[in-house]
């Protein structure tokens, strides 16, 4: 009903965000600020603190904090009307960056388990909170012109899956008014200025598993003396393909993956366990239930098939739902951004990357959409894509992930002030 009740945008949001836009020179030195030091999931202290406050000097009416860790959500309140809640994500990635920009990050930090890790925005997440910002500025700059409450919330620990699940156990929805709508974005490695946007499915579900082998160690020579975990998980992995090849319907999607397997330390002892770790991605949630009891069944067959001493250690450590955005949220977006951006909003295929920016709007039912916005120099991205050499520009995760600040910074900005605007109650 949001989104039919929203069908009919009127074109003075253009006219909005044209008076209103702030100078985008602060927002460009608060995202080489962030560039250049970087906070791992669940240490985003500095991040948080910069924009509780910006918020805070803007006049906002309540900064909540350490939501969950150092999640928060700035409140302006502004008369009846919708709540629009627009999302942030503050996360580092702990990776070498190879940009070589005159910002890159040089800093080192030690990880939970005690190494040193270098630490780089690989993701985007600094274009995130510094477009936030910039939106916060304008909104709160144009509140003469809408009327609502909105929220501007900048989450923790997205890159480990945690963070917005932290943050509605801590309780986020009973600390803050439940939206109407939810609004999230992302900068990708597409062209700098394009919109990409698309309704149902965006991203896919993420099930991730920690699996322990147990067996029967012993020297290499003596085989039939041990009970070798190793055969077992070497098993596990290959009857694993098959899930997807035999039981997945043909024309649905889903993609497992084992990336992590490690056992022994010695050319000459056979171990005593094995250690896997194991991704699921799927889009429909009927496909996600059946594969991920199917992987149960397989990794439990196979250690007793294998005759080993006791049953798998099987823990799931990421439980994330896929991005489904909601149609009518989606018709009203690609009409305002289509008045502002014209041709350069494009419609996309769903990927099988994952955001748990999902958790947030199934936690009450809140319909959102979730966008994506180009961040590589257009004119590096077309001679590429005229020398059939897409494969080569840098996408997230990548060390050598660096957007272009503009028109980056601008598109982040002005498209999620639009979505916002486009929710709100606007005044004649």
């Amino acid at each position: 009903m949001l989104g039919e009740n929203s069908s009919a945008i009127r074109p003075d949001l253009q006219h909005i965000v044209d008076e209103f836009c702030p100078d985008f020179k602060p927002f460009e030195d608060v995202y080489r600020t962030l560039h250049q030091d970087p906070e791992l999931s669940l240490h985003e202290s500095k991040t948080s603190q910069i924009a509780a406050d910006f918020m805070r000097d803007l006049g906002f009416d309540e900064i909540v904090q350490n939501i969950g860790g150092y999640g928060l959500v700035g409140i302006l309140r502004n008369g009846p009307g919708p709540t629009v809640m627009l999302r942030a994500d503050m996360d580092a990635l702990p990776q070498q960056e190879k940009t070589g920009l005159p910002y890159a990050s040089n800093k080192v930090v030690k990880n939970k388990d005690g190494n040193e890790t270098p630490v780089m925005h690989a993701c985007g997440h600094d274009f995130h909170v510094a477009a936030l910002m910039g939106v916060a500025k304008l909104l709160h700059s144009a509140r003469g012109k809408w009327s609502g409450t909105l929220e501007c919330l900048f989450q923790q620990a997205e890159e480990d899956g945690a963070g917005a699940l932290k943050m509605v156990e801590d309780h986020l929805f009973d600390r803050v008014p439940v939206p109407d709508v939810l609004l999230g974005s992302h900068v990708v490695g597409n062209g700098a200025g394009t919109i990409l946007i698309r309704s149902g499915p965006t991203q896919s579900s993420c099930d991730c598993f920690d699996v322990r082998i147990f067996g029967v160690g012993g020297h290499g020579s003596n085989p039939h003396l041990c009970k070798d975990p190793i055969i077992a998980a070497c098993s596990i992995v290959l009857r694993l393909q098959s899930l997807v090849s035999r039981e997945v319907p043909p024309g649905e999607v889903a993609v497992l993956t084992c990336a992590y397997l490690h056992a022994g330390r010695a050319i000459n002892i056979i171990p005593d366990h094995v250690d896997m770790k194991i991704d699921l991605r799927t889009y429909k949630p009927d496909i996600r239930k059946m594969v991920v009891q199917a992987v149960h069944r397989v990794i439990r067959a196979e250690c007793e098939a294998s005759g080993l001493p006791e049953p798998p250690s099987i823990t799931q450590t990421d439980d994330i739902p896929a991005v489904v955005n909601d149609i009518g949220v989606v018709a009203t977006l690609e009409k305002v951004f289509r008045q502002r951006f014209g041709d350069k909003v494009q419609h996309v295929e769903p990927e099988l990357g994952s955001d748990d920016f999902s958790i947030l709007g199934a936690a009450r039912g809140i319909p959102y959409c979730y966008w994506k916005y180009g961040g590589t120099d257009m004119a590096k991205w077309e001679k590429a894509k005229r020398e059939n050499k897409l494969a080569e520009i840098p996408r997230n995760h990548s060390p050598y992930f660096g957007p272009v600040i503009q028109p980056t910074l601008c598109t982040g900005l002005l498209s999620m002030s639009l979505a916002a605007l486009a929710h709100l109650g606007v005044k004649s």
